[in-house]
């Protein structure tokens, strides 16, 4: 066999190895679809096993929407992810950019608890979270929701590798030219850091968008509530209507479908330039 020819039967296998992975993604999404349309007995029918419904039920989602409030949890759940990217953006930002270009005393121990925080699974601080939601009264408000994601850990070590993949002749140059700190980080570095920080915000807004231990928690009130969390309370415990949790969970994923689309370019800069120095 040739060389040609191998290479292009590792082409070959390597595309069917992908497509059946994408098929195992794709399939369960496409089976969602074809359930929020179904109803209730085609649904749960084993034998005969319907695949696709008979006939197109569009009022599994005019149920939800009226019977859940859909949109005061698209709402809730769109300020979560707007406040929480903000608050991420600009905290891991400032952090980073100290941690990655700024001598000062006790640098490498202060970023050693940053790494550890990333160790630590975060369901140990929901206790102490609550405790504090709760001193500060603001269970079932939007802070509530926000509060574990002002700062993060997971950004500023993303964003610090972003700053480190940058030369040290730009920090000079504007010194030379009269910058200080604040002005060099604001004028120089931060914007040429602009597609880590995007891809910060798609992180967080992921994060965020399927986050439901905390939301269940700090908001029992559903007109609090977000999507993640309303989904789970659709789930009775001993019976389900799947066709309207599927219509639903349909309507929930679309906000992030439509992040990604809008951000993909970015998302993938983000992704391929943060990591390029440790």
């Amino acid at each position: 066999m040739t060389k040609q020819a191998r290479e292009k039967l590792n082409t070959t296998i390597i595309h069917i190895v992908l497509i059946l992975l994408s098929a195992t993604m794709l399939i369960p999404f496409i089976w969602m679809i074809l359930t929020a349309f179904k109803t209730q007995t085609e649904a749960a029918s084993i034998n005969p096993f319907i695949i696709f419904p008979s006939v197109w039920h569009w009022e599994n989602f005019t149920a939800v929407i009226s019977t859940y409030n859909f949109p005061t949890l698209y709402l809730n759940t769109l300020l979560l992810i707007f406040f929480r990217v903000i608050c991420a953006v600009l905290t891991a930002t400032m952090a980073a950019y100290a941690f990655a270009r700024l001598e000062f005393k006790g640098k490498n121990f202060f970023f050693g608890l940053v790494l550890l925080q990333m160790m630590i699974p975060s369901q140990i601080f929901i206790i102490p979270q609550y405790i504090m939601i709760s001193n500060l009264k603001a269970t079932n408000t939007i802070f509530a929701l926000v509060f574990p994601g002002l700062v993060t850990a997971f950004g500023t070590f993303l964003l610090r590798q972003s700053y480190m993949s940058l030369p040290k002749d730009l920090e000079e140059a504007a010194r030379l030219d009269g910058c200080n700190i604040g002005q060099t980080f604001l004028k120089i570095m931060a914007p040429l850091t602009r597609s880590g920080m995007i891809a910060l915000g798609i992180f967080t807004a992921v994060f965020a968008f399927k986050e439901l231990m905390w939301p269940m928690i700090v908001c029992t009130d559903l007109s609090h509530s977000t999507l993640s969390s309303g989904l789970a309370r659709m789930q009775g415990q001993f019976s389900s209507n799947y066709p309207q949790l599927m219509a639903a969970s349909l309507l929930a994923c679309i906000p992030m479908i439509i992040i990604y689309l809008i951000f993909q370019k970015q998302f993938i800069e983000g992704i391929a330039t943060s990591g390029g120095k440790l």
